[in-house]
């Protein structure tokens, strides 16, 4: 008992802020059998520490979405400084995987249950022919949308509502309820990448909310793509919720275009 009680004393808490390429992997949480990225940061901290170690994230990304800013924490014996377990842990990561960062968050710090709220993105490539450098990260419609149609139907979705309708299948959750305070729409005409220029069209389309169902930006950006193509109007959205009804919603996007931008804690006001 006293072992034990020594053991639990000796116990700190690391944050870890992580940035991913989600091509490859099978989503975030461990999976029997399957590469996740859950499952290759907890064997990079065994190396480390030469222990299992049980790694917490923010939330879980499906299989092919990649994130800018993830958020997990973790428990160890170690004395090793967060900066330590930053270089460490990229020496041994595969190139698609970084920890950018890592600290030891406040008391009483939770990955998932401290959010405030979570900012996702999605990116559709809406150019004649698409460039093989962004391929991985856009969807690509091969076609114009009408913008200024999704741009209306977006108010249908901000504010506090049942999101039955966006959610996945197999999802086990208390409640659909979820809030939605913004969607924006960003479009470009080029792209930088590679100290280059690739000239087209993209929309990125942002969402932040307090939370997320299964699936649900994915679904979302489906059904916005049907509007922007014509095939529902805007006001359909509202109907769409109120159905409850996941069959009246548009197909769901591509996982390789949705970005988990920006992990928000109360701790993260004024930045």
């Amino acid at each position: 008992m006293e072992i034990m009680i020594e053991y639990q004393l000796l116990m700190r808490h690391l944050r870890i802020h992580i940035a991913y390429d989600g091509t490859g992997f099978s989503g975030w949480q461990i999976q029997p059998g399957e590469k996740t990225i859950q499952g290759t940061i907890e064997e990079a901290l065994r190396k480390i520490t030469g222990k299992q170690t049980r790694l917490t994230g923010s939330g879980r990304t499906d299989a092919g979405v990649h994130a800018l800013h993830q958020v997990a924490s973790f428990s160890t014996t170690s004395t090793h400084p967060p900066e330590v377990f930053v270089r460490a842990l990229n020496a041994l990561l595969p190139p698609e995987i970084r920890v950018l960062c890592a600290d030891e968050p406040p008391p009483g710090f939770h990955p998932r249950y401290s959010v405030k709220a979570k900012r996702y993105f999605y990116l559709l490539d809406l150019s004649a022919v698409q460039s093989p450098f962004i391929s991985r990260y856009a969807w690509h419609l091969h076609r114009g949308l009408d913008i200024q149609s999704i741009h209306t139907a977006t108010s249908y979705l901000t504010g506090r509502q049942d999101f039955a309708a966006f959610s996945g299948a197999g999802s086990s959750v208390a409640t659909t309820i979820r809030e939605i305070t913004a969607v924006d729409l960003v479009e470009k005409r080029q792209m930088d990448i590679f100290f280059s220029t690739i000239e087209g069209r993209f929309l990125k389309i942002v969402f932040e909310g307090t939370g997320f169902l299964r699936h649900m930006v994915r679904n979302m950006v489906g059904t916005l793509v049907e509007i922007g193509l014509g095939r529902m109007e805007p006001a359909q959205i509202k109907t769409i919720i109120n159905s409850r009804d996941r069959r009246l919603a548009g197909p769901t996007a591509p996982a390789r275009g949705l970005f988990l931008e920006r992990v928000i804690y109360d701790e993260d006001e004024g930045d």
